[in-house]
């Protein structure tokens, strides 16, 4: 029988996640790897970390499909005197192939955005930052019925399985936000898009790595949340799951299990 070889699926994986939508200072793409070899299978996640790889190796799988790219600023140096160094050096030791796709995943309609959309019951959905009629930044849309804002918060703490969130104020000295129905949200670092909340008139803007004074920017006209780089992006996975399951058969798809958020919550 025919092997898929890792360009195989990484071809597939470029026509599929369009690395030609990612962001300029991305690294989106094959990044490790020879291309002829066999895929003997894929583990994908959201980081690449020691344990992420250390499960590849065991479980035989000699592809890693992560969103975030493992090489993403550059390396200097690849040496045993560090961990990023450490991980490569046990990858090309061990045959095992690295793909990223990232922003261009964050831009397609039915990727980070869409899927976490998907996740909150968001109804009407839209791009908030369109790049051109179809994809683009963020995910605009509607409850199917209003929410009391507590309990919609409460609602997507239970959907990110996230103990604790940060959001301004509810209530100010002029304003009372006690009503959900219009939600914005962009996967991951979204603070550049809060303008584009308030344009969107959105009652709530979810995301993520918002700054102190970020959160100012609310101006008791909408809840700014943060709830979690990880944890807003950690749909990723079934994404790239769902995908290479259905394509391809002949070999074996795993969800990585021991890929945790790299902040913990105590």
């Amino acid at each position: 029988m025919e092997h898929t070889t890792i360009g195989q699926v990484a071809s597939w994986l470029d026509a599929t996640f369009h690395p030609e939508f990612q962001e300029d200072y991305d690294n989106a793409g094959f990044l490790i790897g020879q291309r002829q070899e066999p895929c003997t299978g894929i583990l994908v996640a959201l980081d690449l970390t020691p344990a992420v790889a250390d499960e590849a190796i065991e479980q035989g799988l000699n592809l890693i499909v992560t969103h975030h790219p493992f090489i993403f600023g550059g390396l200097k140096r690849i040496t045993s005197d560090n961990e990023a160094g450490r991980t490569v050096i046990s990858l090309i030791r061990h045959g095992i192939a690295v793909y990223a796709a990232h922003t261009n995943l964050d831009n397609l309609p039915w990727g980070v955005n869409g899927i976490l959309s998907e996740k909150l019951g968001l109804q009407n959905t839209h791009i908030l930052k369109p790049m051109d009629q179809e994809n683009g930044a963020g995910m605009v849309g509607e409850l199917p019925e209003p929410m009391e804002a507590n309990a919609f918060l409460q609602k997507v703490k239970e959907v990110l399985g996230i103990p604790t969130l940060r959001t301004s104020p509810l209530t100010t000295h002029h304003s009372s936000l006690t009503t959900i129905t219009r939600v914005a949200l962009c996967g991951g670092s979204g603070a550049s898009f809060i303008g584009d909340a308030l344009a969107a008139k959105a009652d709530i803007y979810i995301t993520a790595d918002l700054k102190y004074h970020d959160f100012q920017r609310a101006e008791g006209r909408i809840i700014l949340v943060d709830a979690g780089h990880y944890e807003t992006e950690q749909f990723a996975k079934e994404i790239f799951y769902r995908a290479i399951s259905e394509k391809f058969s002949n070999f074996a798809c795993r969800i990585s299990t021991r890929q945790e958020s790299l902040v913990q919550y105590i």
